[in-house]
């Protein structure tokens, strides 16, 4: 394994202790879990600026870098909708996309795995942006600002999952 792809298995490690802090009763516990969060988050630029600039893109770091972004993702959405900050269904409608995505990724008819699309990549920025706000604590400006961006995450991901799955036509 490269060191890009295990830049990218450490945001799934850093999930253990996010989660850990995250039900921990001390605020103290609460800003360690934003800060891990932020930092898992920031992997997510350094895997990749690393990959291609050390030229070490891979099939698996394809595969495991938006499969990573999901997990990293998913597992604080649901400790945010256990404390009933944002609806379950929002975070059911960005979990049915990814594994849609995740499926297609890797379907037969794909020749190539596919990297992340621009959109893709909004997507993700925004579903990071909107956790690590709601994630913050005691701000109550943070809860508002952070449902609007978690629903314009929620758009973004519908709108990026449409985008892969609706066949592009080529042009000659």
């Amino acid at each position: 394994m490269n060191l890009p792809n295990t830049i990218t298995f450490s945001r799934i490690v850093l999930i253990v202790p996010i989660l850990w802090c995250l039900y921990q009763p001390m605020e103290i516990y609460q800003w360690w879990a934003w800060g891990l969060f932020l930092l898992a988050s920031l992997t997510d630029w350094l895997d990749g600026y690393l990959a291609r600039r050390l030229n070490q893109v891979t099939d698996l770091g394809k595969f495991l870098d938006p499969l990573t972004d999901k997990i990293l993702v998913v597992a604080p959405l649901l400790v945010l909708v256990e404390r009933q900050i944002i609806p379950s269904w929002g975070v059911f409608l960005i979990l049915l996309r990814e594994i849609a995505i995740a499926g297609w990724r890797v379907s037969p008819q794909q020749k190539t795995i596919s990297g992340a699309n621009l959109w893709g990549k909004f997507k993700t920025v925004s579903q990071i942006s909107a956790i690590a706000i709601l994630l913050l604590p005691r701000y109550p400006w943070a809860l508002e600002i952070g449902i609007i961006i978690f629903w314009v995450s929620v758009t973004l991901t519908i709108v990026s999952g449409l985008i892969y799955l609706i066949p592009q036509q080529e042009t000659a």
